[in-house]
C-alpha cells in the first residue's frame, strides 16, 4: 500500500502492526461481527391461508425477527413470500411453530456467520489506489468508497466533478459525482445507490456505472452519446451512517442513525420520510421499526439534502433512478397507490425494453410494473416523491436476488449483477432521449 506523504520513522515501524489490525478487522472475517451471527437462519415461509398469515404475523413479532422480505410485517398475507432472518436463540421456537401449525417454510441460510464468511474476498485483494487497480468486484467500505471518489475527481476531472450536498447526521459528507462533457445546459439522469444500509449491491453498482462510463466512453458509442447529451448525477452511497454501521456493527442494519428523544432505538427508513403521502400505509410510526417514517417529512438530513438538490435542479433533471436489492424488480410509479401514471406508455415501454435487455445477458428474469402492485404499496418513498416533483421518469431496480443469498449476495455475483443491470440504465437513458421527450 503506498503511503501518502512521508511517514515519519515511528509511524513506519508500527505501520505493519497497523496493517496486520485493519485485516483482522476486514468486513466479512467474523472477527469485525464478533460472531454475533452464529447460529442463525434467514428462514422462507409461506402462509396458505389468511389464518396462517395471522399466526406468522404474530410469531414474527413475539420472536421479533428481522424482516427481509416484505418491507413490513403489515405485507404478510396468503400466498406472500416471507424472508426472515431469526437468532439463534429464537429458531428453534419458530420451527416447532412452523412444524406444528404445517406453514409451508424452507430454509434459505443454515448458519449466517458462515454464510457471511464465505461470501467474501480477502483483504489484500481490496485495492483502491488507481481506477486501473480498484476492485469493482468486491465491496468496499464507505471510506474507501470516499477515498474512490476523490481519486476519481483528481484524476479526471475533464469528465466528473465531485460535489457535497450537504452533512450526515452523524456530520458526514454527502457527495455527488457529476459525470458527463461539458456542455452549457443539458438535461441530467440521477442515481442514488444505498438508501438502505444493508443493500451493499446498491453502491456496488454504482461504481460499476461510474466505472464503465470512464473506460467505454470513447469506444462504445452509446455511452458517449449518454455523456454527451445528458449530466449524471450519481451518489454511491446514500445513507452514508447506515452503510458505515453496516460494515462496523451491524451487516443488517437498514435504516439512518438518528437519535430519537423518547425511544432508544435508532434510525428511520430513508425510503420512507419523503413528503408524498408521508406515513401513511406501508409505513410505521414507531421509531423501532424498520419502516419507520420518522418524526416528521423530511427529518433525515441525508433526505433532505437530496429533495432540496432535487428542487433545485428538477428543471433539468429528467429522470430518477434509485437502486435497491433484493427482489430483482424494475419498479416504477406509484407506490403510494394503485393508479396509473399520467406517462405510463412510455415509462412502461422503458422498463419492458430495459428488463428484456437485462434478461439477453445472464438470463436473470425481472418483473416489472407500478411499484404497488409489483411489490407493495408504500408512502413516502423517493421515488414517487421525485415523479411528483416534476421529474417524469423515475424508477427503482430491486436488483439481485429472489432470496437464496438475500442481502449477502456474494462478491463473485457483482460482476454478473452489475454487467446485465448496466444494460438495462442505458436502455432506459437511450429510450427517454429518443422517444419521451
Amino acid at each position: 500500500m503506498k503511503l501518502l506523504g512521508k511517514p515519519r520513522s515511528r509511524t513506519a515501524a508500527l505501520l505493519p502492526l497497523c496493517l496486520l489490525f485493519l485485516k483482522i478487522l476486514q468486513p466479512g472475517h467474523g472477527h469485525l461481527y464478533s460472531n454475533r451471527y452464529a447460529g442463525d437462519k434467514v428462514i422462507r415461509l409461506i402462509p396458505n391461508t389468511e389464518e396462517e398469515a395471522y399466526a406468522l404475523k404474530k410469531i414474527c413479532h413475539k420472536l421479533k425477527v428481522d424482516l427481509w422480505q416484505p418491507g413490513s410485517i403489515f405485507y404478510v398475507s396468503e400466498g406472500s413470500v416471507t424472508d426472515v432472518r431469526i437468532p439463534h436463540n429464537g429458531s428453534q421456537a419458530l420451527l416447532a411453530f412452523l412444524q406444528k401449525t404445517n406453514i409451508q417454510y424452507k430454509i434459505l441460510i443454515e448458519d449466517l456467520q458462515k454464510a457471511l464468511e464465505e461470501g467474501s474476498s480477502l483483504p489484500t485483494q481490496r485495492s483502491r489506489r488507481s481506477l486501473s487497480g480498484y476492485n469493482y468486484e468486491v465491496y468496499h467500505s464507505l471510506e474507501e468508497i470516499q477515498h474512490w471518489m476523490h481519486h476519481l475527481n483528481k484524476t479526471h476531472s475533464g469528465l466528473i466533478h465531485m460535489f457535497s450536498i450537504g452533512k450526515s447526521y452523524e456530520g458526514r459528507s454527502l457527495f455527488v459525482l457529476k459525470l458527463g462533457r461539458s456542455r452549457a445546459y443539458k438535461r441530467a439522469v440521477w442515481i442514488d445507490c444505498g438508501i438502505h444500509a444493508r443493500e451493499w449491491i446498491g453502491p456496488a453498482f454504482c461504481q460499476w456505472f461510474v466505472k464503465e462510463a470512464l473506460l467505454t466512453y470513447k469506444s462504445d458509442p452509446t455511452m458517449r452519446k449518454m455523456l454527451t447529451h445528458l449530466y449524471f448525477y450519481i451518489m454511491p452511497v446514500f445513507n452514508v451512517d447506515g452503510y458505515h454501521f453496516s460494515w462496523t456493527n451491524d451487516r443488517f442494519w437498514r435504516k439512518t442513525r438518528s437519535r430519537n428523544s423518547r425511544f432508544r432505538c435508532r434510525g428511520v427508513d430513508a425510503n420512507r420520510n419523503w413528503r408524498v403521502k408521508w406515513c401513511e400505509e406501508g409505513a410505521s410510526t414507531h421509531p423501532c421499526d424498520d419502516t419507520y417514517c420518522g418524526p416528521f417529512p423530511e427529518s433525515e438530513p441525508e433526505v433532505k439534502a437530496v429533495a432540496n438538490f432535487l428542487r433545485k435542479h428538477r428543471k433539468h433533471i429528467r429522470a430518477y433512478l434509485s437502486f435497491h436489492a433484493y427482489a430483482q424488480m424494475l419498479l416504477y410509479p406509484y407506490s403510494y397507490k394503485y393508479a396509473t401514471i399520467p406517462n405510463f406508455s412510455c415509462v412502461e415501454s422503458a422498463a419492458y425494453k430495459a428488463v428484456n435487455a437485462l434478461r439477453s445477458v445472464h438470463g436473470v428474469q425481472y418483473r416489472y410494473g407500478p411499484a404497488s402492485s409489483t411489490l407493495y404499496v408504500s408512502s413516502g418513498s423517493s421515488m414517487d416523491w421525485a415523479y411528483k416533483n416534476g421529474i417524469p421518469y423515475t424508477f427503482a431496480f430491486e436488483l439481485r436476488d429472489t432470496g437464496h443469498f438475500g442481502f449477502l449476495l456474494p462478491e463473485m455475483l457483482i460482476k454478473p449483477t452489475c454487467t446485465e443491470t448496466m444494460l438495462a440504465v442505458k436502455n432506459i437513458t437511450m429510450h427517454l432521449l429518443k422517444k419521451c421527450p
